[in-house]
């Protein structure tokens, strides 16, 4: 039974913490946040029995945990999981993995160096719709477009943590990796070149900030993708959920009905639902009519956002217990900052970034 500490305890520190409280295998040792208030509010959820700490390194030495989970912003996740790692723990982290390409690839050297395990939180992977969209994709022939977006209209606390966000890491960083990491499985094929574009849409956002980003990718194979993603009150309820890719036989588009409607930009448990898969098949006859008919896929097994952190917890555990190898794992996870990172420098020099 691994022991492990949680550092974090916001929204997503909360879901794996959870996980962990329900998965029996796991024994938390400690809840380590910067804030009294939240870890006490999530130990209280968790039935208050758990140890509690306001200074990582202190707990990480006092508790001696077999495993730490990193849900903290970005520009603590180099230090506090190296540290982790070379303390002989394995460790479970929040995407973004850093905040710049060498934070990342240090932590994973770390991670080889004393041969521990670490998994990156790319939630999607875990979720069989998502998984079942990238399947189709690979039906569509090459090259492919992936055209994708994830807007959030925030307001309140959520502006108040995009705004904490943002003061490290920009949305096209923090959310983009997701969906790159989707690309690249979707096309199997090594990224050469990135552009991205960005705006400052808020006074309230620290010097130099951003709080809309825009990339587009292109891939050794030809194929083609982009992203978009805009947190802040001014943002639109409108297109803020687009996830669509397009080949020479067709496409498959997600039509998520629950990620409509008012304020359903902010609902993280939308951001994840498929609800339904269309497939389009571009062959056409003799005359130049549509061979086939548009076919739908519907998404039965619809994990909300706490089930998804269950299913990466456990993904952990098994690759704790059974010695699995995450060289892929952790390499897609690099390919992905490199890409999301070279647009932020794109957008910031007017260049094209090549890979």
């Amino acid at each position: 039974m691994p022991t492990i500490l949680c550092a974090g305890a916001g929204h997503m520190g909360r879901s794996h913490a959870l996980a962990y409280h329900n998965i029996p295998e796991f024994d938390i040792v400690g809840i380590c946040t910067r804030s009294a208030g939240s870890r006490e509010k999530l130990n209280e959820e968790l039935g208050g029995s758990y140890a509690l700490f306001d200074d990582y390194y202190q707990a990480l030495k006092e508790t001696k945990p077999d495993a730490v989970s990193i849900s903290t912003y970005p520009d603590t996740h180099a230090p506090y999981a190296i540290a982790a790692l070379e303390a002989g723990c394995d460790v479970f982290i929040e995407k973004p993995l850093a905040e710049t390409v060498e934070e990342a690839q240090s932590i994973v050297d770390a991670a080889k160096a004393n041969k521990r395990k670490l998994v990156i939180g790319y939630i999607l992977r875990h979720h069989p719709s998502w998984q079942k969209f990238i399947e189709m994709s690979h039906e569509l022939g090459k090259p492919l477009v992936m055209r994708m977006n994830l807007n959030q209209q925030s307001s309140g606390a959520s502006w108040e943590t995009h705004k904490n966000l943002m003061s490290s890491i920009s949305p096209i960083v923090d959310c983009g990796v997701h969906y790159v990491d989707v690309m690249c499985q979707m096309t199997r094929s090594k990224p050469v070149r990135v552009s991205g574009l960005g705006a400052r849409l808020s006074d309230e956002l620290p010097e130099g900030k951003i709080n809309y980003g825009h990339l587009q990718v292109t891939f050794e194979d030809g194929s083609v993708g982009w992203y978009e993603a805009g947190w802040g009150p001014m943002m639109s309820e409108t297109a803020f959920f687009v996830k669509d890719v397009v080949g020479p036989k067709g496409c498959v588009t997600i039509e998520a009905k629950e990620a409509a409607g008012e304020g359903a930009s902010a609902d993280v448990d939308a951001h994840t639902k498929t609800n339904t898969l269309r497939r389009h098949f571009s062959e056409l006859d003799a005359e130049g009519n549509f061979v086939k008919q548009d076919a739908w896929t519907l998404t039965g097994d619809e994990p909300d956002h706490d089930e998804l952190c269950h299913r990466e917890q456990v993904f952990f555990l098994n690759a704790i217990q059974n010695d699995e190898d995450l060289s892929n794992h952790m390499d897609d996870a690099i390919n992905s900052m490199k890409i999301v990172i070279a647009a932020d420098q794109s957008f910031r020099t007017g260049e094209m970034v090549t890979l």
